[in-house]
């Protein structure tokens, strides 16, 4: 039987539309018709994107209405589907606990399908009539590839993902300060524009970063390929943050053979564990509030108390770099971790659910 579904997705360079994206390439290579209906405008990195999706797109004069309905997309905003089959609704959120709007939208969905067994266990608490799948995120292992760079006169920490509160750029400079106080032979690596902040609020997080001659912002790139180009290039992803909804770019970074310091909470733990990652385990919860985007409804993790930890991790990883005559040493650990979670294996565990009698 030929296996229609209609995606009803964003189609960008942006964290829902990297997954929506990849996830349909995927889907379209396991044998499924995929009509794609984008939310917003369609945006393509390369040409190269634009030819493997645009024939989806088109694909939607002639949907199969009876076909199941995957949409990927906010938690709280799942009231819209395409058709009249089976709906499953795919979010990505970063917090323990929904208000009633959040609820209501989960609620519309016939089935929910989360990324890490952190947000089934919300979903399951928070909307506890729903049937809850998970379905880990992949990365392609054709782009992000582990390997032996060659030896580096300075150490590099990476950081990426969109300028917030939430991922602890609050905080990573003034640890990364602590943690190396004098040395030249370290740098800090920030790639975090947010397209979502003003100019001013965009400004205000640069010139924070911009005091310490070691840093090095990084403007946003188009291609997975820079993304990687640029992840080869370091040494340390460092990852402060509170709660994350998946945080794709650690797994890229893992696959790329590059060590990780992160926070011992939220979806990461999907992937994150303690033998491929230099984990701080919060000592509790607080009210996530940042002014912006989040106004203190659910929780988050505190950093209070563990700061010192991430400190300490970072330090650790630069001796045991200068202690290797300045060779990078390659999170082989992480690499076997990321070889778990692949596209096709996404793609394969959301065929069996939309197909599912």
């Amino acid at each position: 039987m030929t296996k229609n579904i209609n995606v009803l997705a964003p189609v960008n360079n942006l964290g829902y539309g990297v997954a929506s994206i990849n996830i349909c390439k995927a889907l379209s290579k396991r044998g499924s018709n995929i009509s794609l209906f984008p939310i917003g405008q369609p945006n393509f990195s390369s040409q190269q994107e634009a030819d493997d999706i645009s024939p989806l797109l088109q694909a939607q004069g002639s949907f199969d209405y009876k076909a199941p309905c995957l949409k990927i997309w906010h938690e709280h905003l799942m009231g819209e589907r395409i058709g009249k089959g089976k709906f499953l609704g795919f979010p990505f959120f970063e917090l323990n606990r929904f208000d009633d709007n959040r609820k209501n939208h989960l609620s519309s969905c016939d089935e929910i399908i989360v990324a890490s067994e952190w947000a089934k266990e919300i979903v399951e608490r928070e909307v506890p009539s729903s049937v809850v799948h998970t379905v880990p995120l992949g990365v392609d292992a054709s782009i992000f590839s582990g390997g032996m760079p060659s030896p580096s006169d300075k150490f590099i920490f990476f950081n990426c993902g969109k300028w917030e509160k939430r991922k602890g750029h609050d905080l990573l400079i003034f640890l990364f300060q602590e943690a190396f106080k004098n040395e030249s032979d370290v740098e800090l690596w920030m790639m975090c524009h947010n397209v979502h902040l003003s100019p001013e609020q965009e400004a205000q997080w640069e010139n924070l970063y911009k005091q310490d001659p070691r840093v090095r912002l990084i403007g946003r790139v188009q291609s997975q390929q820079e993304v990687a180009s640029i992840m080869n290039t370091v040494d340390c992803g460092v990852f402060p943050s509170r709660a994350e909804g998946w945080n794709l770019e650690i797994l890229e970074l893992m696959a790329a053979g590059k060590h990780i310091i992160t926070t011992n909470y939220s979806a990461h733990t999907e992937f994150c564990n303690a033998k491929n990652s230099m984990l701080v385990t919060p000592l509790k919860n607080e009210p996530a509030h940042d002014g912006i985007f989040f106004d203190g409804f659910a929780d988050w993790a505190s950093l209070e108390g563990v700061e010192q930890e991430f400190v300490v991790h970072m330090q650790n990883i630069y001796k045991e770099w200068k202690q290797n005559n300045k060779a990078r040493i390659v999170n082989e650990e992480g690499i076997q971790s990321s070889k778990e979670f692949s596209w096709d294996a996404t793609a394969q565990k959301l065929g069996d659910i939309l197909y599912a009698n």
